[in-house]
């Protein structure tokens, strides 16, 4: 990264400032602010995030927040309601207190004297999810948004499911919410009032596992705060931002077709982060592109990023797999408009085991293939959205095609291109009334390594609707379309692809109540694919250099640890998959503050008896400076069998060395369509 230290503007800190809203409550906030903005006041961009302004992402905004300031604007990071220094509770994800809070904040900001009244969201997942809800609420000081790694939709693309069928990010991201909620506010910023703050979350910010469990299928709990459910009510152009080693790169399409706004899509091979950050790279200069997004909305100036394609995205050459990757080799390509009516959606048909190409002779109609698989297919698959930290990308798939239906083409003649999503169209029966089917797309190398290149979950009770879910009926024959992660990727001439079917894919999935026997008709199935012939203004796609402001001092005090690692307990006589994501012991100059935050996550099942799946996460988050000591400690464990899902979820804190909190939860859901 370059480090930019001159700036046309100079920019000052102000390191808390207690924002009102209407019932009271005061929102903490940290604002970087060109030094004479009350005499020429400048617009605002607002971030609003749960994720601890004062010492857990400050490392991160020093890079970002001072840059984008220093080109006059003041960047504002709020903590949520609860969260960090804000005052009150934080209850659930996404809840209409929190939209109305964010409408205040920029009514807020919209009035204060450094402020011309122009105000822009931008954010990250959390925040990408709110500045588009937001936006949706249409405040009149709220020009433009930048959303990234967001979804439109919390049910369809989300943690919590994927096809209807649960996600065990469900339980990550319930434990992440677990540990932030535990964590007090800082005394230095507080004051005295601190440990009532602190214990006012210890006490009531609830097991959120245990609500969203209860929703397993579309109800009008996820519906709230989903964009899709009324795109026109957003009013203000929206750039919109992800990666394709992300879980949430869909929506960018579906966003890009139904909004009726200026907008754009951007689309690298990164992770969960933003593209200046970007794992895998190329990691671009983002910054100086959200420049040239808010000088046009927010500024009035024309900086030609209106110029640029409706989606740039990164079209990812052939690698072997591995569960980490440090860059994607490929090269940039744009659209004009999406849906993009240069991409070809090509049928191809399946017959016993291939896939067959025009000319090839159809499978006889009476052909069927079958599958129940066992219970270690899932084990390569990595994570439903990649974070980057640990090698948490999907690994050789020739070690799950065992216990897979697999269909392969014939060495291609040349090289294809995809852009979109692939889709599974199959007809198929089960000898269960609760099943799934996942369906991965992989590109075989001449030496028969096979990387996955997307993959796609289906609940098939959900076969109607997401809405309405029925069970099946064991022996009748479905005919289902199972969607795949949209991709940009390039099969060369000599590889082959692979389609490959299986009825768990635990540990990205919890599987059905029971295993599941599964039976496809091949002569009434076919794969669609989105093909894209290569253009020569393609090459006309190029970024700028990544920048950032300079960077925060941290020392190092203990190394984080990161893991992704496949392994069989001997005594317990159980296959497990061990996540650690630990950002290892730091201490913070600018504050004089020393933390931690720490994540265990285990999946673990014996043999075939689906009623042994477990997850089990464990955290620890530490704070201290000089004589002010905290730890908190989670642990949530989820279980099920047939009938039911299993919770048992334990908090505990500490100041000093002295427990000053201990809380633990039993809870036990009943199994819906799942």
């Amino acid at each position: 990264m370059k480090i930019v230290t001159e700036f046309p503007y100079t920019v000052r800190t102000l390191e808390h400032v207690e924002i009102p809203m209407p019932d009271g409550c005061k929102l903490a906030a940290r604002i970087w602010l060109p030094e004479n903005a009350e005499r020429n006041p400048v617009p605002a961009i607002f971030e609003y995030i749960p994720y601890r302004k004062r010492d857990m992402t400050r490392l991160r905004d020093s890079v970002l927040h001072p840059y984008l300031a220093g080109y006059g604007y003041a960047c504002v990071r709020v903590d949520l309601r609860g969260s960090g220094d804000s005052e009150g509770l934080m209850l659930d994800q996404y809840r209409q207190a929190e939209l109305d809070d964010g409408v205040a904040v920029i009514a807020w900001l919209a009035a204060q004297p450094w402020c011309d009244g122009n105000v822009g969201m931008m954010g990250i997942s959390w925040g990408g999810f709110n500045g588009l809800q937001v936006a949706s609420l249409a405040p009149p000081a709220l020009k433009a948004v930048i959303s990234a790694c967001s979804t439109d939709d919390l049910y369809l693309d989300n943690m919590h499911y994927m096809g209807g069928c649960l996600l065990t990010d469900n339980l990550s991201e319930a434990t992440t919410m677990f540990t932030a909620n535990s964590s007090p506010p800082d005394p230095a910023l507080v004051g005295e009032r601190w440990r009532e703050m602190w214990m006012q979350r210890l006490k009531g910010s609830g097991l959120w596992l245990d609500t969203w469990l209860r929703h397993q299928y579309r109800d009008e709990y996820w519906k709230h705060g989903s964009v899709s459910e009324h795109y026109d009510a957003i009013q203000c152009p929206v750039m919109l931002v992800g990666g394709w080693a992300d879980g949430y790169t869909n929506a960018i399409f579906r966003l890009l077709e139904h909004l009726q706004v200026p907008r754009l899509g951007l689309i690298g091979p990164w992770g969960h982060k933003y593209p200046h950050q970007g794992v895998p790279g190329p990691a671009i200069g983002f910054l100086q592109e959200a420049l040239r997004w808010w000088d046009l909305w927010l500024k009035g100036r024309d900086t030609g990023v209106m110029d640029e394609p409706m989606l740039r995205a990164w079209m990812q050459d052939s690698v072997p797999p591995t569960t980490y990757y440090q860059q994607r080799p490929g090269r940039w390509v744009g659209e004009e408009v999406w849906p993009a009516p240069g991409i070809a959606e090509v049928a191809y048909d399946l017959d016993s085991h291939r896939i067959l190409v025009p000319g090839d002779e159809p499978c006889p109609a009476d052909e069927t293939v079958h599958v129940q698989s066992p219970l270690s297919v899932g084990l390569m698959a990595g994570k439903w959205c990649s974070y980057t930290y640990a090698p948490d990308l999907p690994h050789d798939q020739r070690q799950e095609d065992g216990g897979a239906l697999v269909f392969e083409s014939a060495p291609l003649q040349r090289d294809m291109e995809i852009l979109g999503a692939p889709v599974a169209e199959l007809a198929l029966s089960c000898n269960r009334p609760v099943a799934m089917v996942a369906a991965r797309l992989s590109d075989v190398a001449p030496d028969g390594k096979a990387t996955r290149v997307t993959y796609g979950l289906f609940n098939l009770t959900h076969y109607r609707s997401h809405a309405e879910p029925e069970k099946l009926v064991p022996g009748k024959v479905y005919r289902v379309r199972v969607p795949m992660n949209f991709i940009g990727q390039k099969f060369p001439a000599g590889h082959r692809i692979r389609l490959s079917l299986s009825t768990s894919y635990w540990a990205l999935a919890w599987p059905p109540p029971e295993p599941v026997g599964m039976t496809v008709y091949p002569a009434e199935s076919r794969l669609l694919l989105p093909e894209r012939e290569p253009r020569p203004e393609d090459s006309e796609i190029c970024f700028e250099e990544v920048e950032g402001a300079a960077p925060i001092s941290i020392q190092i005090l203990e190394p984080p640890e990161q893991n992704w690692l496949v392994h069989v307990d001997l005594a317990l006589d159980r296959s497990v998959l061990e996540v650690i994501k630990d950002e290892g012991l730091k201490h913070i100059d600018e504050i004089d503050t020393t933390v931690a935050n720490r994540i265990w996550n285990w999946y673990s099942f014996h043999g075939d008896d689906f009623d042994s799946l477990r997850g089990e996460t464990r955290t620890e988050r530490i704070f201290r400076r000089g004589d002010w000591s905290v730890r908190t400690t989670t642990r949530t464990v989820l279980t099920a069998d047939s009938q039911f899902f299993y919770i048992h979820a334990e908090l505990d804190a500490w100041e000093g060395d002295c427990r000053v909190y201990t809380e633990n939860w039993q809870r036990k859901i009943r199994r819906d369509f799942l």
